[in-house]
């Protein structure tokens, strides 16, 4: 534990849907969803304003429509969505080089790190963190921040929560055992459902009641690893360093169908098309893989993994692809497949020759819905550099989806309120104007076409 109030945890409220409606003028103040808009597809953030009705994040889509018909449901840009992050991460190392990125939306900074000396006082950390929100406002054209700043990684980001939207919260020193002991157990990291049902049938419901438990009583319920961090945990103890680099461990990319597929040479193009893109991910961050994998959920969303480890390394897509192809033949797919996911992992920096001569073969196959939690040395980000692309919050590869960018040769720059039938509707506004018309075309019409947004930041 530190001394001061040194790490600080900024996480941006809402993101996409903030950015949303930060570019779209008629959706503010307006419940809006992104994420996956088809059947299948899963929220990735809902905005305060739909959040009063229950949706959340990770929500099944038709089932966020169902709480929230009226909302606005629209395809992520995670084009524009990088853009704004950087402007904030950009902030984030003027303080100190020391940057921990979670996700496009979340960091850790050290602020002991930084190159000229700041006040660490609570009242020169509340000033601080004050103007880094008003910074973060003006750069990104309007987006709020949490902010949060304590002794430790785990403090400073229950801080950044305490007090969302737009909040800001300085636990001082000395008084982290206090502050977390009214709180629910599922503050802790490392702990959601499984373990906090677990903890509940020994009656264990606040960090302070997790003190009291015998730590032999404990991890008969968690674990012994699990207990032993879970103690620290609820001691406020936490001597996580704040890393500027984290190592990728794998990259991955996954397929949600709209119904199920059974067709083997369908699941076999897209099998092809996913391990095209891990390959173009591992070349443009220069690393090589040792391991594939698949990942197969059926239609009852149980879950199949299959990996098979190389006696060396490679970037080559047909290798990945042939690997995984022959990972997938040995799994039975007759009753459908609701998802289908490529990866890799072993990553390296050092190209060694492979290729096909196989060392291991792993396999599992469960529920996900009886997963443990990670321990908190495991947590892994939220969306790093090597992390899983879900096809599931992502656009389809042609057609009009809406909350995609558009402009027409007369009526300008809009966005893509709807489509269907051979029509797509537009409302034509921008960040910048007030809320716009709206305007009906023939979705081929010549004059109408895709738009790059991130000329606008």
């Amino acid at each position: 534990m530190r001394r001061e109030a040194s790490v600080l945890h900024l996480d941006l409220d809402a993101f996409y849907a903030s950015v949303e409606q930060r570019d779209k003028p008629s959706l503010r103040g307006k419940p809006v969803v992104v994420g996956g808009v088809g059947q299948r597809g899963v929220v990735a953030t809902a905005s305060y304003e739909a959040r009063v009705f229950g949706v959340r994040s990770a929500m099944p889509s038709h089932e966020a429509r169902r709480r929230c018909p009226n909302a606005a449901f629209l395809v992520p840009r995670f084009d524009v969505y990088k853009v704004a992050s950087g402007q904030v991460m950009g902030l984030l190392r003027a303080l100190s080089p020391l940057v921990e990125p979670l996700s496009l939306d979340e960091a850790f900074v050290d602020l002991r790190a930084s190159p000229t000396p700041l006040d660490l006082s609570p009242d020169g950390l509340r000033t601080l963190l004050t103007r880094l929100k008003d910074d973060v406002h003006a750069a990104t054209s309007g987006l709020t921040a949490s902010v949060g700043a304590a002794s430790s990684k785990f403090l400073a980001k229950i801080a950044s929560e305490l007090e969302k939207p737009d909040g800001l919260t300085v636990v001082e020193p000395g008084t982290e055992v206090e502050r977390i002991g009214p709180m629910s157990v599922g503050v802790i990291f490392g702990v959601g459902p499984v373990t906090r049902e677990r903890l509940d049938r020994i009656g264990v419901r606040t960090v302070a009641d997790l003190r009291q438990v015998e730590p032999a009583e404990l991890a008969q319920v968690v674990g012994r690893a699990h207990a032993e961090s879970l103690a620290e945990l609820a001691w406020a103890r936490d001597d996580r360093p704040v890393e500027a680099e984290r190592e990728a461990k794998s990259i991955s990319v996954e397929d949600t169908f709209a119904t199920d597929v059974k067709d083997r040479v369908e699941l076999a193009e897209i099998l092809r098309r996913d391990a095209r893109q891990v390959a173009s991910r591992l070349v443009a961050a220069q690393l090589f893989a040792r391991t594939v994998t698949i990942k197969v959920r059926r239609p009852d969303f149980s879950t199949i993994t299959r990996a098979r480890t190389l006696r060396g390394a490679t970037d080559r897509a047909e290798v990945i692809t042939a690997v995984a192809q022959s990972l997938l033949d040995a799994v039975e797919v007759t009753g459908g497949v609701r998802l289908l996911g490529v990866g890799v992992a072993g990553l390296t920096d050092l190209l060694q020759d492979d290729l096909f001569a196989e060392e291991e073969t792993g396999s599992e196959e469960a529920p996900d819905d009886d997963a443990e939690e990670a321990t908190p040395a495991a947590v892994e980000p939220a969306q790093p550099p090597g992390s899983t692309e879900d096809h599931a919050y992502g656009p389809p590869a042609t057609g009009w989806a809406p909350g995609l960018d558009v402009e027409h040769d007369e009526h300008g720059p809009g966005w893509v309120w709807g489509a269907g039938v051979g029509r797509v509707t537009v409302r034509f506004e921008t960040r910048d104007t007030a809320p716009g018309p709206v305007r009906t075309f023939a979705e081929d019409d010549p004059a109408l076409r895709r738009r790059d947004a991130t000329r606008d930041a």
